[in-house]
């Protein structure tokens, strides 16, 4: 297993000790700290390979998104502030037209990211702003250190959100909030943004790696199978009315009794010992 690895995105495989065999969590830094890893199109391209790679690892169990660490500056200047990712690079819009937008932002690495099949992390320290923000709403769970900043600051360039922020806000925040954000483009702080649940966890900035890492090494220790069902049939709770999507669980829940995977969690569970699953 070789993860990819590129200029302005790493990919380091982390061993997950609770599991037997080479079961793995994939912590994936955008790496970009000169520019507070703002989002070009490197990045994008970058980041549409890992996700190619980390569904197709069957090792790889979760996936942590986070923004490299700030460079010692040089002597005689201020160093930069800390940043998951600040933004989007705001050249690469200069001079494009609806035609070449409209395909950059429909075929995107935000989307690719939503889209996995595994459960994946954003471990956020520092400014998520714009489509840094976005990043961290296409992620499953979100862990915050103290020091974190968030914003939707597209209305300051005559623009609105444009890799689903619009749509996932009013997911997690609720309309009212959401519209409050991105009509302002005012930032909030890390213990806001945990009160109206953007976030599920803050903590200190030298707790914010090891707490990541735990919340995923706990989540690589569950049935593979069993986690994309749960997220497939979570997600359709967005796409889904109320009545449909209880259909949908229903459906899913049932099937589940098919499984190996079931029939081991309930035995390992009634000899109270730890499961052995078939599907890792």
């Amino acid at each position: 297993m070789t993860p990819p690895q590129d200029d302005v995105l790493t990919v380091e495989t982390i061993p997950v000790d609770a599991c037997d065999d080479n079961t793995v969590v994939a912590l994936v830094t955008i790496n970009r700290p000169n520019k507070l890893n703002a989002l070009n199109a490197d990045v994008t391209s970058a980041m549409k390979t890992m996700v190619e790679w980390a569904e197709s690892e069957d090792s790889v169990r979760c996936i942590i998104m986070t923004g490299a660490q700030p460079l010692k500056p040089e002597e005689g200047k201020r160093a930069k502030p800390h940043a998951f990712v600040a933004g989007a690079d705001i050249t690469e819009f200069l001079g494009a037209g609806v035609e070449e937008i409209t395909i950059k932002f429909t075929d995107n690495a935000i989307e690719a990211l939503w889209n996995m099949s595994k459960p994946t992390i954003a471990m956020i320290d520092g400014f998520a702003l714009g489509g840094g923000l976005e990043v961290a709403c296409s992620c499953d769970i979100r862990f915050a250190s103290s020091r974190s900043k968030f914003g939707t600051p597209e209305i300051n360039l005559g623009l609105i959100p444009g890799y689903g922020a619009t749509q996932r806000l009013v997911s997690l925040l609720g309309y009212g909030k959401a519209l409050e954000m991105v009509y302002t483009g005012e930032m909030i702080g890390a213990e806001e943004a945990h009160r109206i649940g953007l976030v599920n966890h803050v903590v200190e900035a030298d707790e914010l790696k090891q707490k990541a890492l735990e919340m995923a090494c706990l989540i690589a220790t569950k049935s593979s199978h069993t986690l994309r069902v749960a997220k497939s049939t979570m997600r359709s709770a967005l796409d889904e009315g109320l009545t449909e999507g209880i259909a949908t669980e229903a459906k899913a829940f049932a099937k589940l009794f098919d499984t190996e995977d079931q029939e081991i969690g309930v035995q390992a569970f009634l000899n109270r010992e730890k499961a052995q699953w078939k599907h890792k």
